[in-house]
């Protein structure tokens, strides 16, 4: 879950109202939620739910595996390596470049938050594996599948890629990153993880998925890709970059 967290450089009063407004509720809840001790780290807490995804979904397959046939059926070993591979994955991508905006100490109001809040992303695999979601694709079962893994898979490399890019250009230097990843594409890491996500709610082809992403995308992704802008406007070469770029998808948006 890539969520909103105080940025590094800065913000600018030239944002947007409506993200200004929520980028101080998305601080306090994430935060600074109820004061008091701040005893644990933000990265703690999102490492622990990535790096726990596979065992917990493995779990939850060994327990209704007795229970209904969807627990050990081809789309929920295939649920279990997309989305446990992916926790893997971000475990590694912090232990070699960690993002400077998971290190802050939140209270323990906002670490109650964020876990329930990344847990809402374990309630796609349980309605997978127990069988409460019934998925019906479009396609042919194993073309939905080919369709999944190839969404999952190709975001994954854009995500990690492009946190990649940034950890290691600006500890050389500091201003906008213009080519690579982002030449064309503004937020090619929040790119990256929407098309992982999107992959999880299309395996499981159920409404509750579709609201979790809607509330993260839209009240945390959209508002954290508008304050940046707001930040990078500050460069001189920002006009140019805008102009020539596209902010999150390239010829649609």
């Amino acid at each position: 879950m890539n969520t909103t967290a105080r940025p590094i450089d800065g913000t600018s009063t030239s944002a947007p109202a409506w993200a200004l407004h929520m980028r101080r509720i998305n601080d306090w809840l994430l935060h600074d939620a109820f004061g008091g001790p701040r005893p644990l780290k933000f990265s703690w807490i999102i490492n622990f739910q990535k790096g726990g995804t596979f065992f917990f979904l493995g779990l939850l397959m060994w327990y209704y595996s007795a229970r209904t046939p969807a627990a050990t059926s081809t789309a929920a070993w295939v649920y279990l390596a997309l989305h446990g591979s992916y926790g893997l994955t971000w475990l590694l991508k912090d232990l070699t470049f960690p993002d400077p905006n998971w290190q802050v100490r939140i209270t323990l109001g906002s670490s109650v938050y964020a876990l329930t809040g990344l847990g809402l992303y374990w309630t796609f695999g349980w309605l997978l594996i127990s069988g409460t979601a019934h998925p019906h694709y479009p396609l042919p079962e194993t073309a939905w599948f080919c369709l999944c893994i190839s969404l999952c898979f190709c975001g994954s490399a854009i995500m990690v890629a492009a946190d990649a890019q940034k950890f290691y250009t600006l500890r050389l230097k500091r201003g906008l990153i213009t080519d690579g990843l982002f030449k064309y594409v503004r937020h090619p890491n929040y790119l990256g993880e929407m098309m992982i996500y999107g992959a999880f709610a299309l395996l499981v082809w159920h409404w509750l998925p579709v609201l979790v992403l809607a509330y993260i995308w839209g009240g945390m992704f959209a508002v954290n890709m508008a304050m940046k802008e707001a930040s990078m406007s500050r460069y001189p070469e920002w006009a140019a970059y805008k102009k020539r770029s596209w902010w999150l998808v390239p010829g649609l948006l």
